[in-house]
């Protein structure tokens, strides 16, 4: 038999190119062999100038216009053929020489090579020697044996020549085809074959051999004529044959002359389309040859030679020609025939031949699984031969057959390398991959016959000693397998592992990993890769909407969209390292030891650091594999570079991945990782990463160490913060912001100190203060604490409460090549503020006094406390003055409360406090020296310590009736939406004015030289005066004042706005005077009265004079000081927020101390002002009393 036949091999002339005289470079000789190849057809039209009719053709439809000649090329010759008198297209009809002049320069003895190789074959026809390459003297040296020279030039120019020179070929053996045809029709010619030499030539023999000699002539000529490309004339002589071979009942020969008309049936219709009827002749044509062929073979059974191989040939030649998938049946029916029939073939390279076309048409099909199946086969026969070219031929066949048992080697499957590229990167999450994809890549039934495949594969490899083949294939067997191995059998692999390693140079590479199992498990990110802020270049604050929102990697409370769609996206800077967390199995049996492993990278922009792993049986590990980025760009890392048993392979995460995936479908036999008790672990993809150029890095130090920064509730510190830079270019700008909770304790940041500093150079620093003040610790803290004692207080600041600084900062701007300037990405750094608030000195409560005895507050309680030891000549002038200050003998002062503040020190330090009242009147500079104070308190630790604040000047300027509406009352109450607004803007109002009162009231501490802080007692005060708050602020509706008539004023004249809606304050309570009250004097003086209502108030006023004692002085029997004009039942009328002023004169009899009160009964007093006065009944008179005044009278001298 002979490979790859097929219908119209019987027109093929088989011309043998035979290499002569020196060694020929193989590069060399494979460039002439496809040089000579290129021509294997031939138009006949071209053939006419070297075409000559010496007599009348044979060929009389010879197609000159439209046929060709059809050459097959056999580069080395072939073997004669027995059956060339059967089948002229088996032989060698012309011999074609190829000759390298620069490695024989000797001409004489190339044409000697030649001549000696030409005479092997006695069929040739023509002959022709190519010598290639020749020198200068070479090509002038007078030639007579036939050589033609090629001289060198480029290919077009060779490729010229050499088609004249094929077509001059191609004319010589057109015409000794006429040659042949007109001696054998003229003289005949003895045709036998191997059958009939295996014959007992009888009288009878002798007689139909005589008969059959016409019939074969006839088939033979009929050959010739289809060589020389006249289908027209072949078929006619072939018919006849058929004739005669049909009358002879030669059988053998009436198959071969109706094969020999379908072939020329086919040359002549070959139009480049299908042709149904053509093709139902051809297969009802063929089928009667196979029949034919097979009755040969059952008269011949007895002989040595048989026939069978023409059949089986038939049913080849009619497959290829049906190959298609629409007739797929059909075909696969003549194929399996043809295999059913190998048994009859005696040689075993007849049944190899036969099993390799049955592949090939196979694999032509699409059926790959029975085109792997007889490769088998093909490689069975190979190893059966014992030589090492035997072997390497069966591993070359075996390894066709890997593909499709799936067991392919990556670097002979680069599209299904890819397409498992493409399934992984198409699929953001695994579990979504298509599950029709998983089970083309993974076929665990078919687990038996791989394991024998790549068994084989491993045999075949040993014997042929290629030892990067046989490494290949314990590797695959290994890496997929490894469950259905026994332990000795792993271990065996791992032998024949070592052994191949041996034999091979050191470094070399495989495209198929071996152990161990590699998967991505996180990317750990270092703070300044995560924080890489891509630059907005329309906005001065770049950074908004582009930086992260918080410290973390991960923020759950991002606004979702896109996200699910979008790749996840990392910046690298180049020169600053990075790390990748990868995860190890080694399910086998045997301790494995990687030599390196290391990351892959093929965008060469990237420095990876190998590592040494020791994996032992059964287990797996977590290995961080690091590298620097070089240069600015994308980077791509598909997997990582092992070196292990020797070999250096590339091991991909997304070929792990998909056999995990596998695994879970219960597709493949089982997953590496959970064999080594790995947890279950999802699939990680490896994100989009781009490499960005040098970035300044700031790094930040709290000056005294980093850990938490020991606070008492309410304490004020300044914190030092260190920034260096520890990059290669220099920070050009940045901002300091802050985020996170309790931003509220962050009182300041020095923003002038770090900005004077930029930019800050490489290696550079800047201190900054930041000033700090502890927040107040809930009951939850305290309670989270475990207890309030010293002994055992919280040293470490609690996560996820503490401020954090947000540094956005850059570095300068680079210029693109088009002049363009390009803004490299910012970076931000969070400096989280570990603040640890302990429970520092504490409120136990606050109350306001009722006092029971008169209280006596001179004006030195009450003056603004100065930073300086002396005082003005004017305090002193007033402090020396003769003062009235009010008093009320029953309940305290007039117009003051007492809140009394009880605190304790639970700490192991001592504090001072100083507990002060910020005043309406006055600035406020830095020291807070303008704060109304009382004496330092010193609070021992475990002790408590009572104080008390004087309330006063908290009275609201005016007494509405929007302060007495109900809340919960009716919209009758209400009256109408003006009611309602008034009500609202009065509780605004009001609680404003609770607000303002207790912002005036500071308790401040100080602890040490450094330690210093403010007591936070806003709700403690506020639960205070809850109860009589109305009482605190709210006016009475008349205010009393008294006023010396001439040079006497009161305090607040100099002092407060004299504007008619402020209402009275401390300051009118003390009356000064420049001269001192003499008794025996005559003193003028006046009485105001002002309304703080919005309604007008008629009254009876009445003024009174006390002493000492208590006795009034006006009385007239007992009278001590006598008076001038009305004191008693005055009728006035006050108008709305204004005042009215009644004159008097008094006249002191006895000096001493006296005190001046006057009040007065409102007649028709409104609903507000018996609110005020909280009458129990409408009839009850509403009687106002002013404060009384103190009068120190001196005597005369």
């Amino acid at each position: 038999m002979e490979p790859g036949l097929s219908i119209e091999s019987g027109s093929a002339i088989r011309v043998a190119v035979l290499p002569v005289g020196g060694p020929i470079p193989p590069q060399c000789l494979r460039d002439y062999a496809a040089l000579v190849a290129a021509h294997a057809r031939v138009d006949l039209a071209s053939l006419r100038p070297y075409y000559s009719e010496h007599q009348k053709s044979p060929f009389s439809h010879q197609p000159w216009d439209t046929g060709c000649l059809r050459l097959k090329f056999v580069l080395g010759g072939c073997v004669p053929s027995p059956w060339e008198d059967f089948q002229s297209s088996r032989k060698v009809l012309a011999v074609v020489g190829i000759c390298h002049l620069p490695s024989s320069p000797d001409l004489a003895r190339v044409a000697a090579d030649f001549l000696d190789a030409s005479r092997t074959y006695p069929s040739a026809l023509a002959s022709r020697c190519f010598a290639f390459c020749p020198t200068d003297a070479q090509l002038l040296e007078q030639r007579k044996d036939g050589i033609i020279m090629f001289p060198p030039s480029d290919q077009k120019s060779l490729e010229l020549h050499m088609l004249t020179m094929i077509q001059d070929l191609a004319a010589s053996l057109l015409m000794e085809f006429e040659k042949w045809v007109l001696r054998a029709e003229s003289t005949g010619t003895i045709l036998k074959t191997p059958l009939d030499s295996q014959s007992s030539l009888g009288s009878e023999e002798v007689i139909k051999a005589k008969k059959r000699r016409l019939g074969r002539a006839q088939k033979i000529i009929g050959d010739y004529c289809l060589l020389a490309g006249s289908p027209a004339d072949a078929n006619a002589h072939y018919t006849t044959a058929i004739d005669l071979a049909r009358l002879t009942g030669d059988v053998f020969w009436h198959a071969g002359a109706l094969e020999g008309s379908v072939c020329a049936l086919v040359v002549d219709r070959m139009m480049g389309q299908s042709d149904p009827v053509l093709e139902d002749e051809v297969k009802y044509r063929y089928y009667t040859i196979i029949q034919l062929y097979r009755r040969a073979t059952l008269q011949d059974n007895a002989q040595r030679v048989s026939p069978v191989s023409f059949e089986l040939e038939a049913a080849l030649k009619l497959a290829r020609y049906l190959c298609r998938r629409e007739v797929a049946k059909e075909v696969s029916d003549l194929l399996m025939g043809a295999a059913d029939g190998a048994k009859a073939l005696i040689d075993a390279s007849d049944r190899l031949i036969l099993y390799i076309e049955i592949a090939r048409l196979f694999g032509s099909l699409g059926y790959k699984r029975k085109a792997a199946f007889f490769s088998r086969q093909v490689a069975q026969l190979y190893l059966q031969q014992d030589n090492a070219y035997a072997a390497m031929s069966a591993m070359q066949v075996l390894t066709m057959t890997t593909n499709a048992y799936h067991v392919q080697s990556r670097k002979t499957s680069k599209p299904d390398h890819a397409s498992l590229k493409e399934l992984g990167a198409s699929n953001s999450n695994a579990d979504k991959a298509h599950p029709q994809s998983v089970v083309s890549l993974f076929e665990s039934q078919w687990s038996t016959l791989q394991m024998v495949v790549l068994r084989e594969i491993l045999m075949s490899s040993i014997r042929a000693a290629d030892p990067l083949t046989s490494w290949s294939a314990a590797a695959r067997l290994l890496r997929s397998f490894y469950p259905l191995i026994t332990p000795a059998g792993q271990s065996g692999l791992a032998s024949s592992l070592s052994n191949s390693a041996d034999r091979l140079p050191w470094g070399t590479r495989c495209a198929d990993p071996c152990l161990p199992f590699i998967r991505l498990h996180s990317l750990p990110f270092h703070p300044s890769q995560r924080d890489i802020v891509k630059r907005n270049p329309h906005k001065k604050e770049w950074w908004i909407g582009a930086g992260p929102s918080g410290p973390f990697i991960y923020t759950p409370f991002t606004k979702g969209g896109t996200s699910g769609t979008s790749k996840q996206e990392i910046n690298w800077i180049v020169g600053e390292p990075v790390q990748v967390m990868i995860e190890l199995a080694n399910p086998c049996s045997f301790d494995l030891v990687v030599e390196s492993i290391y990351l892959s990278v093929h965008s060469g922009n990237f420095d990876a650091f190998p590592v040494t792993v020791n994996l032992p049986p059964n287990t797996s590990k977590l290995v961080l594999l690091s590298g620097i980025p070089t240069k600015v760009g994308q980077v791509s890392i598909p997997g990582c570079i092992v070196h292990s048993f020797g070999v250096i392979t590339e091991h991909l995460f997304k070929e792990v991945d998909s056999l995990l995936l596998g695994a879970a479908q219960g597709l493949v036999l089982s997953d590496p990782f959970r064999c080594c008790g790995s947890s279950k672990f999802k699939s990680v993809n490896f994100p989009s990463i781009s490499i960005v150029p040098p970035l300044p890095l700031l790094v930040a130090n709290v000056v005294g160490g980093d850990g938490s920064i020991l606070l008492y509730e309410g304490e004020i510190r300044d914190v030092l913060i260190t920034l260096t830079n520890a990059g290669t270019v220099p920070v050009e700008e940045a901002n300091i912001a802050l985020s996170g909770k309790n931003q509220d304790s962050v009182i300041s940041i020095a923003h002038s100190t770090w900005k004077s500093a930029l930019p800050i150079k490489p290696g550079g620093e800047v201190t900054f203060k930041v000033t700090l003040r502890a927040w107040h610790l809930s009951l939850a803290d305290l309670e989270a604490d475990g207890s309030r004692s010293p002994a055992n207080p919280r040293r470490i600041a609690r996560e996820g409460i503490n401020p954090f600084l947000n540094i956005h900062y850059a570095g300068p701007s680079a210029a693109k090549g088009n002049g363009e300037v390009s803004l490299p990405p910012g970076r931000r750094l969070a400096v989280p503020l570990n603040i640890c608030v302990v429970q520092g000195m504490c409120l136990v409560r606050a109350r306001l006094l009722s006092m029971e005895i008169p209280a006596r507050f001179s004006e030195a309680h009450l003056r603004p406390v100065s930073g300086k030891d002396n005082t003005s000549d004017e305090s002193n002038m007033l402090h020396n003055d003769i003062s009235l200050l009010k008093i009320d003998p029953y309940k305290g002062s007039w117009g003051l409360r007492l809140l009394e503040l009880e605190l304790f020190n639970p700490t192991d330090v001592v504090f001072d406090v100083d507990v002060s009242v910020h005043l309406d009147g006055t600035s406020v500079p830095e020291d807070n020296t303008a704060d109304v104070a009382c004496h330092k308190t010193r609070i021992d630790r475990d002790y408590s310590a009572r104080v008390l604040i004087p309330l006063e000047h908290f009275k609201l300027p005016v007494l509405d009736a929007s302060f007495f509406v109900k809340e919960n009352g009716s919209d009758e109450l209400l009256g109408s939406q003006a009611a309602t607004i008034a009500e609202k803007n009065a509780k605004a109002e009001l609680n404003a004015s609770i607000s303002n009162l207790i912002s005036k009231i500071k308790v401040r501490w100080h602890s040490g030289r450094n330690s210093s802080g403010e007591l936070n007692i806003k709700d403690a005060i506020q639960a205070a005066l809850q109860a009589s708050i109305l009482d605190i602020l709210l006016p009475d509706p008349l205010t009393f004042s008294f006023r010396l008539a001439k040079d006497a004023k009161p305090v607040n004249d100099s002092n407060h706005s004299t504007d008619e809606n402020v209402g009275p304050s401390a300051g009118e309570n003390v009356l000064r005077c420049k001269d001192p009250i003499s008794a025996h004097k005559m003193t003028h003086m006046e009485v105001q009265i002002r309304n703080n209502t919005k309604e007008i108030i008629q009254m009876n006023l009445s003024i009174s004079c006390k002493d000492v004692a208590g006795e009034n002085c006006f009385e007239e029997n007992s009278a001590t000081v006598l008076w001038a004009g009305v004191l008693n039942d005055i009728q006035l009328e006050v108008p709305p927020l204004q005042e009215v002023v009644h004159p008097f004169s008094v006249y002191f009899l006895v000096p001493g101390d006296y005190s001046l009160q006057s009040s007065s009964v409102i007649i028709d007093a409104t609903d507000v002002l018996r609110a005020r006065a909280k009458a129990e009944s409408p009839d009850e008179p509403i009687l106002c009393r002013g404060s009384p005044f103190h009068i120190h009278v001196v005597g005369t001298e």
